[in-house]
């Protein structure tokens, strides 16, 4: 194993994940629209067909159902298929093939068979991808008995957590947010991985218990940094797992915080935020110091233009603000920092970063 370990984007820790997948285990392959294209999936797959050849790095045609069917029957059969579909939308062409069959076929014959069947996908706002591009709905796949949802936040996590999918016996639909892509981070060299199972407590602190995952975990962070100047210190969990999902983490932290911010980008209803906010109110050991909170999408398609972006979707000053008022903290001094704090904004809403260059 190897123990270095350098700085590298979200997008080159996947790679890395699967190039290790790929050369460990002959049963590993990979499928998807625009995996061998020159921009190689948002770059998660550039270079591997080359160095793995073209029977184990393909392309698929545009027939999303069909190619999800061929790799639940080729994970039932023993191999092992990580399947690309892109964006998040484009999956629910083939919802039959994951939720009747490969959710489904280790509960029908009792254990005997798994399918272990990773679906990459990506979600995430910005950049004019509108209500058809741009849709977060994990929450949909995580309703589902028999599948995990995986949703890494830092370059580590996306390493660890893939190598950790592609090993499980069980289908694992591993989801990207497009604005993580370009995020640098520490992560291991060579072959390392992480429980699908288990949150991490990012910030350990008092007061306040924050969770979130995916992209809002970098909104979160930004938002504490502005807290800790004003005195206040919260706990922030990383989900990296919505199913399952790591409630013990979540409860341990609330018996020394006494409170609860669940920062969940999905829409209100059904969500992750409501699961742990039920899950919270049945547990008769915790007593909570106040009405726990949520910040979540509403129930409304995600906007196209800038304009409406800037209205619809939450940032790291509305998470800042709730997290004050639910601590009792200085509201003004706050938002005086969250001023300063916009004007070095230089880029628009839609847009992760200065290097984007575009949605694929």
């Amino acid at each position: 194993m190897n123990t270095s370990t350098s700085n590298k984007t979200y997008v080159q820790a996947i790679n890395e994940a699967l190039a290790v997948c790929l050369a460990k285990d002959k049963n590993v392959f990979l499928i998807g629209e625009g995996v061998p294209d020159p921009k190689g999936i948002f770059g998660t797959t550039l270079g591997l067909q080359k160095k793995y050849g073209r029977k184990r790095v393909m392309d698929m045609p545009l027939s999303e159902n069909a190619v999800t069917g061929a790799c639940v029957g080729a994970a039932i059969n023993g191999l092992r298929p990580m399947l690309n579909h892109q964006r998040i939308d484009f999956s629910f062409l083939a919802l039959d093939q994951v939720i009747n069959s490969a959710a489904k076929w280790s509960y029908m014959f009792n254990g005997q068979q798994r399918v272990p069947l990773v679906i990459k996908m990506t979600i995430g706002m910005g950049w004019g991808q509108g209500p058809q591009h741009s849709q977060c709905l994990q929450t949909l796949y995580a309703h589902i008995p028999g599948l995990k949802v995986v949703l890494p936040a830092t370059p580590a996590e996306a390493k660890g957590l893939m190598i950790a999918a592609i090993e499980d016996n069980n289908p694992v639909i591993f989801i990207e947010h497009r604005w993580l892509h370009n995020i640098f981070g520490p992560v291991p060299g060579g072959y390392y991985r992480l429980p699908l199972e288990k949150a991490r407590v990012v910030e350990e602190g008092g007061g306040l218990t924050i969770v979130s995952y995916s992209y809002y975990l970098i909104e979160t962070l930004k938002a504490v940094q502005l807290l800790k100047k004003i005195g206040l210190n919260p706990e922030v969990i990383d989900l990296r797992t919505i199913k399952p999902l790591d409630r013990e983490t979540i409860f341990n932290s609330l018996k020394k915080t006494g409170r609860l911010l669940v920062v969940d980008p999905s829409y209100r209803s059904f969500g992750v935020a409501g699961e742990i906010l039920a899950s919270v109110a049945e547990n008769p050991r915790l007593k909570l110091l106040a009405k726990p909170k949520r910040i979540i999408f509403e129930d409304c398609y995600t906007p196209t233009s800038p304009a409406l972006s800037k209205y619809y979707y939450p940032r790291y000053d509305l998470i800042a603000r709730t997290a004050v008022k639910l601590m009792a903290g200085d509201g003004k001094k706050l938002n005086k920092l969250i001023k300063a704090a916009g004007k070095k904004e230089k880029v628009p809403l839609d847009v992760p970063d200065e290097h984007f260059r575009g949605p694929f």
